[in-house]
């Protein structure tokens, strides 16, 4: 006699039904039980949402944004700006549409923030130059807390260009804190990734 849950599915056979049967036999009732059971599972999938964080003014707002990325497996993407940047105004509206519409979900999800790099605090910590920004504005990634200086762009034109940004922010996404490119073969990062490894 097998048990059945009100979805169909066979309960685990009892001992005593399994201690009466040959080895053989007990391993097919066992084996049809798992076979069933592989497929049950109790949690859904859920796809990664990307996170906007509130702009950095501190070292410990720095860090937090930091260790929640690195706890979801998700890069940090940091545009680092100043109050008296022009560009920075045109580049980081451009970006927070990018990552509030869901541009790197499919690869995995992102977090972003800016960083105000002219904040008393951030200046004082000497932030800037822990991570070598020089020039603004600077998009850099952080995977699993560590930056991506080889994908860190200063480029103005290329900060501005849409279909560049959407093709960054996908290749970001794809690390799932692994460190590393995450691009692939027909990436227009691919020529780049390919000499690191």
């Amino acid at each position: 006699m097998h048990l059945l849950f009100s979805s169909g599915r066979q309960a685990l056979p009892s001992s005593r039904r399994l201690l009466g049967k040959t080895p053989a036999a007990a391993a097919v009732t066992c084996n049809q039980f798992a076979s069933s059971a592989a497929s049950f599972s109790t949690s859904r999938t859920v796809a990664a949402k990307n996170q906007v964080f509130q702009s950095v003014r501190n070292l410990d707002q720095f860090h937090t944004y930091q260790l929640l990325s690195s706890s979801s497996r998700t890069p940090l993407l940091t545009l680092w700006t100043t109050s008296y940047c022009p560009t920075c105004r045109v580049v980081e509206p451009l970006l927070r549409e990018l990552v509030e519409t869901g541009v790197g979900e499919e690869e995995g999800g992102v977090g972003f923030c800016t960083v105000e790099y002219d904040a008393p605090d951030v200046m004082e910590a000497g932030l800037g130059l822990s991570y070598m920004i020089n020039s603004i504005p600077t998009l850099l990634s952080f995977d699993a807390q560590e930056a991506q200086t080889q994908t860190k762009v200063t480029n103005g034109r290329q900060l501005a260009n849409r279909q560049f940004l959407e093709e960054w922010i996908r290749n970001e996404a794809r690390r799932h804190g692994n460190r590393g490119g995450g691009g692939s073969p027909t990436s227009i990062f691919s020529g780049l990734f390919s000499k690191l490894k």
